[in-house]
């Protein structure tokens, strides 16, 4: 039964992933844009809301924000029509510029670069080839949301709408993916057998990272 449920939830993810880009250009690139449009823009919004709602120790107050809040946004469908495509910036340019910024910061000095930091959930102790390599990777992801941040605040201003949502909305994940395998490509070529991680050792180091095993940034 668990890994029935299990394998619900990632077909459910899966499905959204590839799902929600697809609807996302279609209400963003849409000639004639209608509320339903913009409730696609929104959706994730709320549905966030509503999860971090369900898990605050005020429930049910939280709960009753969300739901004055979305008659708010009802109640400003007319300009949620007009401006929706301004939420679909905010989350693609905002979350591009989040990450870059996590990314970043952790190359300050006194600070261990992220990407060093899952490594060492993965192989404890860095060799100086690894720990010269993860810096240079989180290098490369800061670099790489810095871009993406950028191309999507320029596209969404100076190109068609369908456009900017192209790149936005069906082009986000594939090259997110191909950044991964370009980085695992040079991971192969540059660092010794004993160094590398696989796709399955990262993930398990990201989910030990989000329950609280990441270790500390300085």
């Amino acid at each position: 039964m668990a890994t029935l449920l299990r394998g619900t939830r990632w077909a459910a993810i899966a499905t959204f992933c590839a799902g929600y880009p697809i609807l996302s250009h279609l209400a963003a690139a849409d000639p004639s844009p209608d509320l339903f449009d913009a409730a696609v823009a929104i959706a994730p919004l709320i549905g966030l809301a509503l999860v971090l709602a369900w898990r605050s120790p005020q429930r049910a107050w939280m709960l009753l924000l969300c739901l004055a809040g979305s008659a708010t946004l009802y109640g400003m469908a007319g300009w949620l029509v007009q401006h929706y495509n301004w939420v679909f910036l905010l989350q693609h340019a905002g979350i591009q510029a989040l990450l870059g910024l996590a990314f970043g910061r952790t190359l300050r000095a006194g600070q261990v670069p992220i990407v060093s930091r899952f490594a060492a959930i993965v192989h404890g102790h860095l060799s100086p080839a690894l720990a010269r390599y993860t810096r240079q990777v989180t290098w490369a992801w800061t670099l790489y949301f810095g871009v993406m941040t950028a191309l999507s605040l320029l596209l969404f201003w100076l190109a068609p709408v369908a456009v900017w949502s192209a790149f936005a909305n069906l082009l986000n994940l594939p090259l997110l993916i191909l950044m991964f395998a370009a980085e695992y490509a040079a991971r192969l070529f540059l660092l010794a057998p004993a160094d590398r991680a696989g796709p399955l050792e990262a993930i398990r180091a990201y989910r030990q990272a989000s329950s609280g095993g990441l270790p500390p940034s300085s």
